[in-house]
This record gives structure tokens, C-alpha cells and sequence, in this order.
């Protein structure tokens, strides 16, 4: 388990890194790996709605920084891994709490209950509000990506600049998939810049 003083560090350490090492492999088995731990993120209702693309192919690629503003990045990177949202997470309900009560970690009645609940509330929302957990859910899964990257010695640059329509035409999405960030991971080639924070206390305030 890291040390607080280690997580600290690899936090402070994590960069946005725009200029990669282009004959840098990372195997897919690295990357399966680093997926599996960074899951361990916590989703709404625990529908964990990520879904992931990782492109390793140099030709892919090329091809989907047509219309990703010709981000270096998308080509000397090892990979892109596209995070995606599925918008009917929801469906997997019943399997998700089914696993809970087979690891022990809630009674079979519980378990029943919330899974009918969150296919009640999620399969009434609105595609709105679905968009919005996708994507707040998509945010915390892909900060453990980043920070578990950076322990293993890779960095890492997210990306939401990109044609999401086209990317979801290529990659021939089903309709419930919404690509939502490109991330870029590989050997880095170049320092990334610091970048500076704003004041703490222009960012907190205490009850009010």
C-alpha cells in the first residue's frame, strides 16, 4: 500500500505530458492491468458506466487526430485510451448486486432492492441527467488512470478536444455509447511545463 508521503509525491509529480517517445510500447497486458486497479474508482450507484477503447494501432491513430485538431500527442503516444460513457449502465444493475451478495458484502434482499432501484431511477432519467453522471463518473475513473500511470512510470495527457461525433462515427459506437476524453499515455520526451494553482483560500470557504 503507498505511503501517504508517496502518493503525495506521485500526485505533485503527474503532469501533463504533450511530447512522447514514439518507439515506446506499453503491452496490453500493462494496460489491462492499469484498468483493472484504476476500476477500483467509485460510480454512482456503482454502475460503473466507463467504458474503454484503448487504441494501440499507429494507423488508428493517425486517423482519429484528423479530427482531433492535430494533437501531437495522438500519434507518438503508446496508446490512446478512449474513455467512454454508456448511457444504459443501468441494465447491468442486477448483475453488479447479484456479485455483491456472492462476495458477501450485502444480503440477497438488499441487494434486490437497490438493483430494482437504480433500474427505476436511472431507466427514467432523462438523457441529460445521464449525460452528466457519465461524465462526472468518467472523471473519477480517469484521475486513477492518471495517478496509477504515474506510479508505473508513464505519463499521461488527457483530452477533450476533439470531434466527439466523428470519433463516435469511426469508431462505430452503439447509440448508447458517448466517447467523453482521449487519454494519451506513453514515455514521455520532453518535460511537461509546471503549471501554478490559485490561492487556496480564494478556492475555500467554511459555511457559506
Amino acid at each position: 500500500m503507498l505511503s501517504t508521503s508517496t502518493l503525495k509525491q506521485i500526485m505533485q509529480e503527474r503532469k501533463s505530458v504533450r511530447k512522447y517517445n514514439a518507439n515506446t510500447k506499453i503491452s496490453r497486458e500493462t494496460i489491462m492491468q492499469l484498468l483493472q486497479d484504476a476500476i477500483s474508482a467509485p460510480s454512482s450507484s456503482n454502475m460503473q458506466p466507463w467504458r474503454f477503447i484503448v487504441i494501440d494501432d499507429k494507423e488508428i491513430q493517425k486517423n482519429i487526430n484528423f479530427f482531433s485538431f492535430n494533437q501531437e500527442q495522438i500519434e507518438t503516444a503508446s496508446a490512446i485510451i478512449a474513455v467512454i460513457g454508456d448511457m444504459e449502465m443501468y441494465v447491468n444493475a442486477e448483475e453488479i448486486y447479484a456479485k455483491n451478495v456472492e462476495l458477501g458484502y450485502m444480503p440477497e434482499e438488499i441487494a434486490k432492492k437497490l438493483a430494482q432501484d437504480a433500474l427505476t431511477m436511472y431507466g427514467s432519467a432523462s438523457t441529460k441527467t445521464l449525460e452528466n453522471i457519465v461524465h462526472f463518473d468518467a472523471g473519477l475513473v480517469t484521475m486513477q488512470i492518471m495517478l496509477l500511470a504515474k506510479e508505473m512510470g508513464y505519463d499521461t495527457v488527457p483530452m477533450g478536444g476533439f470531434d466527439k461525433a466523428k470519433f463516435a462515427e469511426y469508431m462505430e459506437l452503439p447509440a448508447n455509447e458517448i466517447p467523453i476524453l482521449l487519454l494519451a499515455i506513453g514515455e514521455a520526451a520532453a518535460p511537461a511545463y509546471g503549471s501554478s494553482r490559485l490561492p487556496i483560500d480564494r478556492l475555500v470557504r467554511f459555511n457559506q
